[in-house]
């Protein structure tokens, strides 16, 4: 039997590969590289943290969670002397129109229209408190072109999603380094996570233990019925908090989005690396 999908998950599987392919895009890199932001990690942080303004490393190690707060500090705030929050997100939104206007172009205009619309009309709609990432992204001017317009919608959109997985996750008792073992644990390999996040052997391993202690894996580090149940309630709480969002909208109105993004979400997917650190399903 398949399993169900909550709605506000499944539309997440669809307007998260717009906004994550620039992570992976060689324009992306390009954009911040030529505003000053030279390496991956330095355009990553510069631009996904930039509309908090120019932040030490300490609010973008509680947002972005996950990440071993060293990696973090070897970012912030040096970046901000290499490029000001405002050229790190010129960048980012360049990056965006140029790899989304290359992946795009056999994709009907009128798609990209009617699903920044519809995404735009959400981003409208929500209730930001407690979503310190989405609130950010939500304050800054809105694009006036269409590629510009459909990314920032899903960017954020996507953060606050993610905001809301972080709250579930900590009222769980997880700490970042945690989550990410008992994502490895489940579906992930370890080598496709902990380097990109920072984690030292060490941490890692110790992580492991804890969520050993707690009955949530085995000994051999492998997940445990209780792990997988706890997951399963981690994944509901995540879905319920994103579920709000789309409270204004008919089935057929969903239905439509769905179906205006699924091109879009398809060829912006096969561009993304399979094995990815951003939680994504299987591509198809």
């Amino acid at each position: 039997m398949a399993e169900h999908v909550h709605p506000a998950r499944a539309l997440w599987w669809l307007f998260e590969p717009v906004h994550a392919l620039t992570y992976f895009a060689p324009e992306g890199r390009a954009a911040y590289e030529a505003v000053g932001l030279r390496g991956y990690w330095r355009g990553y942080f510069g631009g996904r943290a930039a509309p908090l303004g120019p932040v030490d490393a300490a609010p973008v190690v509680a947002a972005f969670f996950n990440f071993a707060p060293s990696m973090v500090e070897r970012a912030l705030p040096d970046i901000w002397h290499r490029a000001s929050p405002e050229a790190a997100l010129q960048a980012r939104l360049a990056g965006a129109r140029a790899t989304l206007g290359r992946v795009l172009e056999a994709v009907k205009p009128d798609l990209v229209d009617r699903s920044a619309e519809l995404l735009e009309r959400a981003v409208d709609g929500l209730d930001c408190g407690g979503r310190v990432l989405a609130a950010a992204n939500a304050a800054l001017a809105r694009p006036e072109d269409r590629l510009g317009r459909l990314w920032q919608a899903t960017t954020v959109l996507r953060e606050h999603r993610g905001d809301g997985h972080v709250a579930a996750l900590v009222s769980e008792g997880l700490d970042g380094c945690e989550a990410l073992v008992l994502r490895c644990a489940l579906d992930t390999r370890r080598e496709a996570l902990q380097p990109h996040r920072g984690w030292t052997d060490g941490q890692w391993d110790a992580a492991a233990a804890r969520l050993a202690e707690r009955g949530w894996l085995h000994g051999d580090g492998t997940v445990s019925t209780e792990g997988r149940a706890r997951h399963r309630a981690l994944e509901a709480a995540t879905d319920l908090a994103a579920a709000r969002v789309w409270d204004g909208f008919h089935r057929a109105e969903l239905d439509e989005l769905a179906a205006a993004l699924r091109p879009i979400a398809t060829v912006c997917r096969a561009e993304l690396p399979q094995a990815n650190p951003i939680g994504l399903p299987a591509a198809g």
